[in-house]
């Protein structure tokens, strides 16, 4: 399973908010180009960059750190936060990004979706961020009638690569991923779920590489990289691809199926 360190930009620097509050920030790092060095140096095979301020504003804000963070590391990066049309996507692609992620579009504009997946095949991931099993738009400050279950088919007949699922409830609460919703997301759907929110341990991830099976194959780990609670050298060595045999051996596995 791969672990993405996650990187959220906020006025220019790497900040972490508690169930998507804008007014409940902490910010971790002035720097998020260093940042984006430091888990690399860990190991990092990708990392997953937010522009929050995009995210609210509907328009990618903090362009000049993504573009640096991009000409800066040698793994690929996914970027989503106000994604909303052809021509930003496009601007990213340009600048070295491997893959974009559309959150408020696939709810209300997946023609567009559909438009983008054809045109850049593979690049495209969709967000469902949910709110008691329905989907959030505009950066989680409106939360719609749509399920999430149901905006991921819709999404993978439109040729989603992937789906990053998003519990906000749990988002930066270190308070474990919600397990049911996504085991009941990867029965729904064939293409591969990324498992995002909450996760806070070496156990949380393994109880998700128990899910991997089921097409979770990767998840996105924020706080707790940032507090300490988990090293992304460890995590690596306990699900990372082909690490299987380091689990530590008084870790019962078959409690996590």
């Amino acid at each position: 399973m791969e672990v993405i360190p996650a990187i959220d930009i906020l006025e220019g620097r790497c900040v972490r908010l508690y169930q998507g509050d804008y007014s409940q920030e902490q910010v971790f790092n002035e720097n998020p180009v260093a940042v984006a060095q430091q888990w690399v140096e860990q190991g990092a095979t990708r990392l997953h960059l937010v522009d929050l301020d995009g995210a609210k504003a509907g328009k990618i804000v903090n362009i000049k750190v993504i573009e640096a963070i991009a000409t800066t590391v040698s793994v690929p990066i996914q970027v989503g936060g106000g994604l909303r049309t052809q021509a930003t996507v496009q601007q990213l692609l340009n600048l070295g990004v491997q893959q974009v992620i559309l959150g408020t579009i696939a709810v209300e504009q997946p023609q567009l979706v559909q438009q983008l997946c054809q045109e850049f095949p593979e690049q495209i991931i969709v967000g469902i961020d949910a709110r008691n099993g329905l989907v959030a738009t505009r950066g989680w400050q409106e939360t719609s009638a749509v399920l999430a279950t149901q905006l991921a088919v819709q999404m993978q007949e439109l040729g989603a690569a992937a789906i990053i699922y998003t519990d906000i409830h749990r988002d930066g609460t270190l308070s474990g991923p919600n397990l049911d919703a996504l085991r009941t997301l990867a029965a729904t759907v064939s293409i591969p779920i990324v498992a995002s929110g909450g996760v806070s341990s070496i156990t949380d991830l393994l109880s998700l590489l128990a899910l991997e099976p089921q097409g979770v194959t990767s998840v996105i780990v924020g706080r707790a990289l940032y507090t300490g609670d988990i090293s992304l050298k460890e995590a690596l060595r306990a699900v990372g691809p082909g690490r299987i045999q380091d689990i530590p051996p008084n870790i019962d596995f078959s409690a996590f199926a």
